[in-house]
């Protein structure tokens, strides 16, 4: 086993579940150090000893209460972050379990997606910018297709603060490159995850021409690719992860 202090580190958020528990699994296979942060306390299924031990209890919708966890992350993480994933995302629902459009959506309703979604991931990356500096790292903000277009579950706030995930992610390509941190996104469509809404099966059969849902593993895959050498040129892009849903 590889000495944990030449390992590779990963700080993840929202990794209980989905897209980020087979990202934080992928990683594992690949030998890295994982740290994961969410309001939810550790998943017992998950497959690696130190899990317990590198989770970090953070509420992204209470920023004062992220600023003020920083410090406790920097010395966790010793120094160097070679990625950090904001993988971690909200859409309140009616209810009934409906999509909640602009007529429906309050100004708690846009401060919370927006805190969980957008100003969170800037408040983590500007916080921990040295430590991503120092490990000439990658972040990967995971954005989503309802950014692009109006999606029939996503709810108009979680729409627009994937749209604003977008933008953030090139300011910060711009800004970080010159100190060697790339900075790029994934834009997950239908993936076939635990919290997939009633009805995504007739979007996958008139919307995607590959005709199926993905796969958690596949968004995972390509995390992963981007935060390797392989990746090592690109910067500032977002990718679409969706059969083809987008064209």
């Amino acid at each position: 086993m590889t000495d944990t202090t030449q390992k590779k580190t990963l700080l993840l958020t929202g990794a209980s579940r989905g897209i980020g528990h087979a990202t934080v699994k992928h990683f594992y296979a690949a030998g890295w150090r994982i740290f994961t942060a969410s309001r939810q306390n550790w998943v017992d299924e998950c497959p690696w000893a130190e899990g317990f031990l590198n989770h970090i209890h953070l509420d992204l919708e209470d920023i004062d209460s992220v600023q003020k966890a920083l410090p406790m992350i920097k010395e966790r993480l010793g120094g160097r972050l070679d990625a950090l994933v904001d993988n971690a995302g909200i859409s309140p629902k009616t209810p009934t379990g409906g999509r909640l459009g602009v007529l429906d959506s309050d100004y708690a309703t846009w401060l919370q997606v927006f805190n969980v979604n957008l100003f969170s991931t800037a408040i983590l990356a500007t916080g921990l910018f040295d430590e991503l500096k120092a490990a000439k790292g990658s972040i990967i903000n995971v954005t989503s297709i309802a950014g692009s277009k109006v999606h029939p579950f996503a709810g108009v706030a979680y729409a627009c603060s994937k749209a604003a995930l977008s933008t953030l992610t090139r300011e910060m390509a711009h800004e970080f490159g010159p100190h060697g941190v790339r900075v790029n996104a994934i834009a997950p469509g239908e993936i076939d995850t635990a919290i997939l809404s009633p009805g995504t099966q007739d979007i996958v059969e008139r919307s995607v021409p590959l005709q199926r849902l993905g796969k958690a593993e596949e968004v995972a895959s390509l995390i992963h690719f981007l935060c390797t050498s392989g990746a090592s040129y690109v910067n500032g892009a977002e990718i679409h992860v969706n059969g083809g849903q987008h064209v």
